[in-house]
């Protein structure tokens, strides 16, 4: 079971890793774009109809309206030309980018450049491509956008204002205006890009969660047709029993079918009895396998680590403070998710360890804390308060032939994937660092009583 975890999570890892290192269409729709290029060209037309009809400043009209109109007739062309729900690739929607921040800085070359309070809006594709496209992109847009506003600074027609009177702003106010857009362009890409980002990696990963435990949820569903198979199984086996017994009955002892006879009675009323532990409640299971100790659930989530280099000692005991010490080993339901993320944290203590690895249980009647520690170099500071976030990881990545790849690192999916299993369980997960002069990470899990511990 384990090994499926593991299995499913490595391969969602290579295929998201895939997905987010080089898009072969961005997340920018069709769609999007021409309907955010009609609000532009709606904006401006009023723009220009309330600066010249109701303020009665001086506007060049035609040459204005001939630069609106190439945006309107770009997205007639680009509605007849493809579906709306065609997602554009990287270059094609770049482009399309390119080419607004080309026709915003021609109107605002037309109405005073810089001196424009509407040049701020030369942000705007810049922060579409941080939410759509990668960051090269997003980075090669804001420097065409910034190039474009210091070319208005001072190349530009005049301001519209009132009929002959031509105000000019000092140098000054439009250098102003341009640092002003290139702060803003740069914080509000970045801000926009950064929550992008992060929005994906945790789609991804929670993608990633949710499938392993489908697949778990699966193999649950498997014991349903085992014991509906076992279920239509019974008549024909104890018609075979009932038959067995009258041959058995018919025929006397020295005869040569006489022990074959016998046999094949035996093993019918065996798989009978297999088949009626299959057809048990799920409230009845087998209790060597609905409860286990608490040292065999350590064992069986460390089984797999075990090896000649690094030795992981295990140990369960009740707490120094428990009231009754000798007890037996307290009990708990065996979660195959709180198996999986034990065996998670022991398998990223045993590859960053560097003699031993130490797993204690103790209990007492507040709960159950298991804690995992090891000798090697610690949680780095500067990530320590965001380990267990999808995509935070030290450890080098993996090869499609399992090699580790010194120069990249791994996802960090399959700790964030522990983390949320054991979490749903009811346990508070903690991470830390060894003092006193020892060097080493400790990762601590703690349930409620009521939550984990069968008495």
């Amino acid at each position: 079971m384990l090994q499926t975890f593991r299995s499913l999570t490595f391969t969602k890892k290579k295929k998201t890793q895939r997905i987010l290192a080089d898009p072969v269409n961005s997340r920018l729709r069709l769609h999007t774009i021409i309907r955010l290029r009609w609000i532009a060209v709606l904006g401006q037309l009023a723009a220009i109809s309330i600066v010249s009809l109701v303020l009665g400043f001086y506007v060049p009209i035609g040459a204005c309206l001939t630069v609106i109109a190439l945006s309107a007739w770009l997205n007639v062309f680009l509605a007849v030309s493809y579906p709306s729900r065609h997602r554009l690739s990287i270059p094609y929607a770049s482009g399309l980018l390119v080419y607004d921040i080309l026709q915003l800085s021609a109107l605002l070359f037309l109405t005073g450049g810089m001196d424009n309070p509407f040049a701020m809006l030369m942000v705007a594709p810049v922060t579409v491509s941080a939410a759509t496209l990668p960051l090269r992109n997003t980075i090669a847009l804001g420097l065409v956008a910034l190039a474009a506003a210091a070319f208005l600074v001072r190349f530009h027609e005049p301001l519209p204002w009132i009929p002959g009177i031509e105000l000019e702003l000092p140098i000054a106010y439009k250098l102003g205006a341009f640092a002003a857009l290139c702060v803003s362009t740069t914080f509000i890409g970045l801000y926009a890009w950064r929550l992008t980002k992060e929005s994906r990696q945790m789609s991804a990963a929670l993608t990633a969660t949710d499938i392993v435990l489908a697949r778990e949820q699966k193999l649950h569903a498997l014991d349903g047709l085992a014991a509906a198979a076992a279920h239509e199984l019974g008549t024909p086996l104890s018609t075979i029993v009932l038959v067995t017994k009258e041959l058995e009955l018919t025929i006397k002892p020295d005869n040569p079918l006489y022990e074959d006879i016998a046999l094949l009675k035996t093993q019918a009323l065996r798989c009978r009895e297999i088949l009626q532990k299959l057809t048990r409640h799920p409230g009845e299971e087998d209790p060597m396998h609905a409860r286990v100790s608490v040292r065999a659930m350590l064992e069986e989530a460390a089984e797999p680590y075990f090896s000649d280099k690094i030795a992981i000692n295990i140990a369960a005991a009740p707490a120094a403070e428990s009231t009754s010490p000798g007890r037996r080993q307290a009990e708990v339901e065996r979660r195959p998710g709180v198996i999986y993320g034990i065996g998670n944290i022991i398998e990223n203590a045993s590859e960053f360890a560097k003699s031993r690895v130490d797993v204690t249980a103790h209990w007492n009647a507040s709960g159950l804390t298991v804690t995992i520690a090891d000798d090697g170099p610690g949680f780095p500071a500067e990530v320590m308060d965001n380990i267990g976030e999808p995509y935070v990881t030290t450890r080098p990545a993996e090869t499609s032939d399992g090699v580790l790849d010194e120069d990249s690192t791994g996802l960090g999916l399959g700790f964030f994937i522990a983390k949320t299993l054991l979490e749903r369980s009811g346990a508070t997960v903690g991470l830390a660092n060894r003092t006193g002069g020892q060097s080493g990470a400790i990762v601590t899990v703690s349930w409620p009583r009521a939550v984990i511990l069968s008495q």
